[in-house]
């Protein structure tokens, strides 16, 4: 378990490591890059990501880390917990009976909170559809060795169980089996977004359902929104009326939202009218006896880091000066490079920190 900047939350625990690419929000995941660099001789990431001419690729391979299992046992202080945050927890690969054992630890170190995120959501709806997963997990507690449970509330009252969806697809296809997933929490991590998300009518049993109030009420429905934008080499941008869309669906529906960050790009329509000048230089110098303003009017002044224009349907022009580029209608925004830092996370000039409350 390691302390995290992570915004939403407060340690990782990785019990299980290793993943592939099933969607578009894995092209830069930053846990698979960890694993083929800096801890490529790990034991718990060793051989987990092949070399490709892209950098390192998770192999599919799956590894259980027996040794931090018992982890959340060592610290006493409540802590908010991001489970499998080098992996997925409910990966193809991983058997069921991991899985158990994971849970009997979160069900035994109570004190925590532990938040599940996964894109495997029928892998997910597959394993807790047994009828018996209960009692497996209770079973799992006396299999380790521990003094075992004679029982304990389902679902967890600490677990909150998740699904990335960083594009409208992705929700239409994850959303639905994560609100057939007993949780006391159920939340969504739309980060990286990667295009408009609405979650106010996916398909559900052939009708139009808000995904924020389910079938009969919010109890059915969403609990949690996080979003986002990705950070990291080869980032891509995320058009700020994306995140203002998800920002304001939760606020109609009363749920929870936390705008973890923009990511690598900052919106020009981010910050003071001007605050983007500091990001460019003169051309040329003034020489004895010119004026600065008189020669960046002449001259021109460039930019100090990378620009791209982005459309609200996602459409990324990296030449900002491309035909098309600010074509009418298309919600055109200019964006700037700055970093993650630098970009902060002021949507709309505030933050966004909402969670959900005891449940």
């Amino acid at each position: 378990m390691a302390k995290t900047t992570i915004e939403w939350t407060e340690y990782t625990w990785n019990p299980i490591t290793g993943c592939d690419v099933t969607s578009p929000g894995c092209k830069n995941c930053y846990a698979m890059k960890l694993a083929g660099t800096r801890l490529r001789n790990h034991a718990s990431r060793a051989g987990l990501t092949r070399a490709t001419s892209a950098g390192p690729v998770w192999n599919g391979e799956v590894r259980f880390n027996e040794e931090w299992l018992d982890q959340p046992f060592r610290w006493t202080r409540p802590r908010m917990v991001f489970v499998c945050a080098h992996g997925d927890l409910f990966h193809e690969s991983v058997p069921d009976e991991w899985i158990d054992r994971v849970f009997a630890v979160m069900a035994r170190a109570r004190q925590h909170t532990y938040q599940v995120l996964t894109k495997r959501a029928d892998r997910m709806l597959e394993y807790f559809s047994r009828r018996d997963r209960h009692g497996l997990v209770l079973a799992a507690s006396h299999d380790i060795g521990w003094a075992g449970m004679e029982w304990c509330p389902w679902p967890l009252p600490n677990v909150w169980i998740g699904v990335s969806v960083e594009d409208q697809k992705r929700a239409d296809e994850r959303i639905p089996k994560l609100l057939q997933v007993p949780a006391v929490v159920r939340w969504i991590s739309a980060e990286p977004l990667l295009g408009p998300v609405d979650l106010t009518s996916i398909q559900w049993g052939g009708i139009g359902t808000s995904m924020l109030q389910g079938w009969t009420g919010q109890e059915d429905g969403l609990h949690w929104v996080v979003a986002g934008g990705e950070s990291g080499p080869g980032a891509r941008p995320m058009h700020p009326d994306w995140a203002r869309s998800l920002r304001d669906q939760c606020a109609a529906a009363g749920v929870p939202f936390l705008f973890k960050q923009w990511g690598e790009w900052r919106p020009i329509s981010e910050g003071e009218s001007d605050w983007f000048s500091s990001l460019y230089v003169s051309r040329r110098r003034a020489r004895e006896g010119e004026d600065q303003a008189i020669v960046d009017e002449m001259q021109g002044r460039r930019c100090t880091v990378a620009q791209a224009v982005i459309h609200q349907d996602g459409t990324v022009f990296e030449d900002i000066a491309a035909f098309g580029a600010y074509q009418q209608g298309t919600g055109a925004m200019l964006t700037f490079a700055t970093g993650k830092k630098a970009a902060g996370r002021m949507l709309d000039g505030r933050t966004h920190d909402e969670f959900p409350g005891a449940r």
